[in-house]
């Protein structure tokens, strides 16, 4: 495939999504992928109408919030970063580490790409 072809894949995340993704992307790699987890972390983050309409609440460790506030949210992601987050996703299966929070991430950006 050519390098320079943009590869958009609108894909419907929910709020729970949204936030495992911003917690598994990875923190360090080359200034490319930097640059794009960047650009992926502003996609999945929440606006300010967002966070009003879903009052997130930090309790402890956990995060709650108005599960009937917000529908999916359709996510521009290039193949570049789809790559990164399916890399980040067999590396926690590799090492045993996904959780059920990740159940349906792991459908969509890994198993549906290895069919």
């Amino acid at each position: 495939m050519d390098d320079n072809k943009v590869v958009e894949l609108g894909t419907e995340l929910t709020v729970i999504e949204r936030l495992v993704l911003l917690n598994i992307l990875p923190k360090e790699g080359d200034f490319t992928t930097i640059k794009l987890v960047r650009k992926l972390r502003e996609n999945l983050s929440f606006d300010e109408d967002e966070h009003k309409k879903l009052n997130f609440v930090q309790e402890g460790g956990q995060v709650r919030w108005n599960q009937d506030a917000l529908a999916n949210k359709r996510i521009n992601i290039g193949e570049k970063m789809a790559d990164i987050i399916h890399d980040a996703l067999k590396k926690l299966n590799d090492e045993k580490k996904l959780t059920d929070e990740h159940f349906s991430l792991y459908e969509k950006f890994v198993e549906n790409r290895e069919e």
